[in-house]
Parts: C-alpha cells; structure tokens; sequence
C-alpha cells in the first residue's frame, strides 16, 4: 500500500493539473512555428527537440504543404517530443488534425476555419488561437471563443503566406481591447526584438530564426532571456 503521505501528495498534485487544464494555462514567451521546407524528418524533429529543449514554451505545427495524413503522420512525432518537454502543441488550421492527435488545440488564420466551428468540434477544454490585425478582428475573435491571439507581422517574413506589417500601437490597442494574451509574430529575430520593448506582448512567435538555427537550443535560450528581459 502506498503511504498515506504519498497518497495525499497525488491528489494534490492531480487537483492542481485538473485546475491548471481547466483554466488553460500555458505561456506564449517563446512560440516556434514549425516549418519542415529543406529538412529531412529526421532534421526538422531535432530542430523541433533541439528548440524545446533550448526553452521554447508554445508550439505549433504548421505544414501548408503537406496533407491532412501528412499532417497527422507528422504530427504524433512532434507530440511526442512536446508532451516529453511539457509544451503544448497547436496544430495550424487542420481542426480534424488536432482532433484526431488530441493535442492542446489549434491556431487558424485569417482564411482558417471558423472558430465556432472549430470550438464544437475541440470542446471547451482546448486551446484555440486566432490571428488578428485590427482590433475588430481581435475582438470578433474573442467573441467567438479564441483563447489568445497572434498579432503581426511585426516586421516582413519569409513564409509563403502574404503578410502585411502592425505596428506594435496596434498590437498595444488589441491587447487593451481584447484583453486577450498576446504573441507578436512575423519577422522577429534575436537582434531586431527591441521593437517589442515595453510592448504588451506576452512573447514572441517565430519559424526561421529557430528551424534554421545550427544550434536551436541556444539560440532558444537566449531568445526566451532576451524576451523575459524586455517583455517584463
């Protein structure tokens, strides 16, 4: 039989991991946005370990490119090493992707499904993130149930999507609006993070600045105490 003082350490433990999940607690200091372009799957997973290992918080998988069963195939690696590390994991617009993988929950953009939709078919207990430029669509979003969401891009990208720059006045007045946690994302590097200082960003989202790293796990740890420095 277990001791008793055991015993009343796991209920413990198991109330605050029930409270914890209720109230979908999770940090957006250093959010990685995958992209598998140039790597091979043995590559891109040990980016994706070398950066949650480094310090990376918030993870989403993000493959344009790829299928559904693509998605999925690649998808249940990825949960493996962000379950491993304690990082939730989002998946980029497949709602049945994130479903059938049961992980933390989903980001949609834009052009992404509806978020109502996507709160049905997830359920009340999952993380749905939204991407917003304005303070309308901010507010429209949280009205229809996001969790927190991505504003940007701060600076212009190198991803295949079509960005259009925010100024981070206008990050500050949808933080204000929508009081929703915050991730700046677009173009954010180590050395051009100033930008954000005294912003009302909660961290930041960034895809090249780590999958293109030669050491991921450094460059993540130094970008977590760059971010913990000047989003304080």
């Amino acid at each position: 039989m277990a001791p008793r003082n055991w015993l009343c350490h796991r209920e413990a433990l198991l109330s605050a991991l029930t409270r914890e999940t209720s109230e979908k607690a999770f940090d957006l200091k250093l959010y990685l946005v995958t992209n598998s372009d140039k790597l091979s799957e043995e590559e891109f997973l040990s980016q994706v370990e070398g950066a949650l290992k480094g310090g990376v918080t918030f993870c989403q998988l993000r493959e344009k490119d790829k299928t559904d069963e693509e998605v999925l195939a690649l998808g249940k690696k990825v949960k493996e090493l962000t379950d491993f590390y304690g990082v939730p994991l989002v998946i980029d617009d497949r709602v049945q992707v994130a479903k059938a993988l049961d992980c933390a929950g989903v980001h949609l953009g834009a052009m992404d499904d509806d978020l109502e939709e996507a709160r049905k078919v997830l359920g009340p207990g999952k993380i749905i993130g939204a991407t917003a430029k304005t303070v309308a669509v901010a507010l429209a979003a949280k009205a229809k149930g996001a969790d927190y969401l991505g504003v940007g891009a701060i600076y212009p990208t190198k991803t295949k999507v079509i960005t259009k720059r925010t100024e981070v006045a206008t990050l500050n007045a949808i933080s204000l609006e929508a009081k929703l946690p915050i991730v700046a994302i677009g173009g954010l590097k180590e050395g051009n993070l100033e930008i954000l200082k005294g912003s009302r960003a909660q961290g930041i989202a960034v895809v090249s600045e780590l999958m293109e790293a030669d050491d991921p796990g450094a460059k993540a740890g130094r970008l977590v105490k760059k971010v913990t420095d000047l989003l304080r």
